[in-house]
Order: structure tokens, then sequence, then C-alpha cells
């Protein structure tokens, strides 16, 4: 059973910083690059970051280079999301997928605001 679980989110003011973590089980992990996605409230789903199969590759939305760094551990089964200097306009629910797969996990909720 293949399942995608996030974690990690939460409140945090403006400027700060938070890591989100998704752990997958049920599939060949390494085999798929990996993205995370987020959903604001009222908007569609877009991508905001994506790494390679053994992460030799990472690409960036323009609203979150610089401040966003994804990573896996490949050994864990594990993809991680660093997000730094926060803005309000990160509020979004945040999804792991495996690239071009139905793989996705139920989302955690980040919440900037003062």
């Amino acid at each position: 059973q293949v399942q995608l679980v996030e974690s990690g989110g939460g409140l945090v003011q403006p400027g700060g910083s938070l890591r989100l973590s998704c752990a997958a089980s049920g599939f060949t992990f390494s085999s798929y690059a990996m993205t995370w996605y987020r959903q604001a409230p009222g908007k569609e789903r877009e991508l905001v970051a994506y790494i390679t199969d053994f992460g030799g590759r990472k690409t960036y939305a323009d609203s979150v280079k610089g401040r966003f760094t994804i990573s896996r551990d490949n050994a864990k089964n594990t993809v991680y999301l660093q997000m730094n200097t926060l803005k309000r306009e990160d509020t979004a629910v945040y999804y792991c997928n495996a690239a071009q797969s139905n793989y996705w996990g139920k989302g955690t909720l980040v919440t900037v605001s003062s």
C-alpha cells in the first residue's frame, strides 16, 4: 500500500522557518523524482520544488527560489522541504508527490501570520 505522509506544518511568523518532511512507503522511493506542491485558499495547486531520484538536480518555483530547499534521504525514504524567510503568501496546504505518479500525501498546513 502506497503511503506518503507529510509532517512539519504549523503556524509561523513572517520571516520564520519550517521544515516539512514526507515519509514514503509502499513503493521504490529511490526510483522516483519527488515534488512538493502547495495549494493556497481559493487558488490552484502549484509546483513548489522538484528533486531527481538521487538528488542530483533540483528546481524551484520562482516565488520560492533562494528561500526554500528540497532534499531527500533515500535510506529513510523521506523527502524534505526547508522553508526559510517565510511570507504570508506562503500560507497553503503543502503536498508531496512522487513525480509522474498518482502517489500523493494528504498534505500539511502551513500558516504564516503574525
